[in-house]
Formats: C-alpha cells, structure tokens, sequence
C-alpha cells in the first residue's frame, strides 16, 4: 500500500512524516536517509517520532 505522507520534516539524516494506516489512524514515522542504515519505526505521537530522530545514532559500519 503506497502511504502519502504530509508534513514531512527533516531532523539530521532522519525524515519524520505522519500518514494514515490501513485502518484510518494517524502514525508518524521516523526514517533514516543514511546510506546503509535500516532504523525506521512508527509512533502514536509526532512527539516520540521527533524525539527518535534528535535521538538516532546510524550504527558503524
């Protein structure tokens, strides 16, 4: 399913974006844009997704 995403901000390397989920709730979704590093995850609250991105640390590799 193609999500579409709004209000999409960039903290760092991390994008936090809210869209709706299958069942019409709202998430929020932090993202890392770094190469080679697979940290993404869904919140309840634009909080926790912008707390996760002033947060993240992408793993050495």
């Amino acid at each position: 399913m193609l999500r579409r995403f709004r209000n999409v901000a960039r903290i760092g390397p991390v994008r936090v974006g809210t869209a709706n989920d299958q069942r019409g709730r709202v998430k929020h979704t932090a993202v890392c844009t770094a190469p080679r590093c697979d940290f993404s995850a869904d919140y309840d609250t634009r909080a926790a997704a912008e707390l996760a991105a002033r947060t993240h640390r992408c793993p050495i590799r």
